[in-house]
């Protein structure tokens, strides 16, 4: 798994509807997009959350180095770096995944439709994977944290997925009272920093006292989520 996201903050003055406009005329286009489990459209929104910034900033799972190598070389990605200029991109290497349950009350989304995959890497009924009918996120949370030298980066994985599990609970269970229910949440690591990552999905607002920064979810593409294991990736 291939962790990845770029920033691109905006102008205190911006238009947030440019945005939002902008993901609902496009987000369903890496709907069927082979070798991605995940993309969140995230955004902040200056003043709301305790944002400083108004900030675009789609984060992504990818199940195959193929399917995000096919997607920075191509047409999205170039799209994207032509009306906001090329964004820094950040990479972790996957280390763990926990799925979550959606919630009793939420609907089931629409179907996906079945010619969003670009020409260029329109994938044949044998790679793709049918989505499962899993309500949408409405918000995310990204902590990160410097493991210090003396620290076990396995170990710190482990422990960051056993809470995540935790706070999961069992696939049947209902959320703690007073919780939103987990959709998804991932754990990686920049060996280049040693930084731990830890991204979570959140159904409903997120915890109070969760860690990071906060994010609302515009759209979310999830063409192969299923297909990318539970707990930890070695």
């Amino acid at each position: 798994m291939h962790v990845m996201q770029y920033e691109i903050t905006l102008p205190a003055d911006y238009d947030m509807g440019i945005i939002r406009k902008r993901v609902a005329d496009k987000g369903h286009l890496l709907d069927a997009q082979p070798g991605l489990g995940l993309k969140a459209y995230l955004v902040r929104e200056r003043g709301l959350q305790g944002s400083p910034v108004n900030q675009y900033a789609p984060f992504y799972l990818w199940r195959t180095a193929e399917g995000m190598n096919g997607f920075l070389w191509g047409p999205g990605f170039r799209g994207l770096s032509a009306d906001f200029g090329r964004p820094p991109v950040r990479h972790w290497l996957g280390a763990g995944l926990v799925h979550g349950s959606a919630p009793d009350s939420a609907e089931t989304p629409p179907a996906t439709p079945a010619t969003a995959a670009t020409p260029a890497t329109a994938a044949t009924p044998a790679t793709m994977t049918t989505p499962t009918t899993v309500p949408t996120p409405t918000t995310a949370t990204r902590d990160t944290v410097r493991l210090p030298e003396s620290a076990d980066p396995a170990e710190a994985v482990s422990r960051a997925l056993a809470e995540l599990a935790e706070l999961a609970g069992p696939a049947e269970s209902a959320p703690l009272p007073g919780r939103p229910a987990l959709h998804t949440a991932a754990v990686a690591v920049d060996p280049s920093r040693w930084e731990l990552l830890r991204v979570v999905l959140w159904h409903g607002e997120a915890p109070e006292d969760a860690p990071g920064v906060r994010y609302r979810v515009l759209h979310l593409s999830r063409p192969e989520l299923d297909r990318l294991p539970a707990g930890r990736h070695w």
